[in-house]
């Protein structure tokens, strides 16, 4: 029988076009990474106006100031983050679900939190486990985690946040410095620091709650 391709213009198509060149060609080569973007259909996670954009290199806008990471971002946190099968993941402000969903292709347990009752209501519709509460207090009655990622960049980890990483636990973020911001997936330092070097500069938009407060310095 013949294979059947699908279109490029199609919503397949655009999905395979991303991966091709958005994600391989920034070296994301993790199997379970590309496997995971491959299964989810991104258009079911942005506004129905935006889905024939759903696979373009461009932030999203799914609610007023909140914003998917880009694919491109999420694919290189996950493979330098080393999401396993055991894990036990909270993606903070989750919004939609699409983060918490490519995770959860991968990891054992992905918890979606989430502060806007609208979009955590199109998270659980997808089938996420959704939790609703402030964003920088995590939620700790399920900790501790392996890995907590933040959907949106974020100037420091509150200690709320790296008090409920699981020993050996690991944090994934885009992180700002004034006007550059770069990704990074490691430890929690003291500071609110997430350890190791940074692998990308990448102009994700901040997460709300989590500008460094007045007087804090690293």
């Amino acid at each position: 029988m013949a294979t059947t391709l699908a279109s490029p213009t199609s919503l397949a198509g655009r999905r395979q076009t991303m991966i091709d060149s958005q994600l391989r060609t920034v070296g994301v080569i993790d199997s379970d990474v590309i496997s995971a973007f491959e299964a989810i259909d991104r258009e079911a996670f942005v506004p129905a106006d935006f889905a024939s954009l759903a696979y373009a290199d461009a932030a999203i806008e799914v609610a007023p100031g909140r914003w998917l990471l880009e694919p491109m971002a999420l694919a290189l946190l996950l493979q330098n983050a080393r999401v396993v099968p055991s894990d036990r993941v909270l993606v903070v402000g989750a919004a939609t679900g699409y983060s918490a969903a490519i995770i959860g292709h991968i990891a054992a347990r992905t918890l979606a939190l989430e502060s806007d009752a609208g979009m955590a209501a199109v998270a659980r519709n997808a089938g996420l486990d959704v939790v609703e509460g402030p964003l920088a207090a995590g939620w700790a009655a399920a900790a501790p985690y392996d890995l907590i990622l933040f959907e949106g960049s974020i100037e420091f980890v509150p200690p709320a946040l790296a008090a409920q990483l699981a020993p050996g636990g690991r944090v994934a973020a885009v992180v700002r410095h004034g006007s550059v911001a770069s990704a990074h997936a490691g430890p929690v330092l003291a500071d609110g620091r997430i350890g190791g070097l940074a692998f990308l500069e990448v102009a994700a938009r901040p997460l709300p709650g989590f500008a460094r407060p007045q007087g804090f310095s690293f």
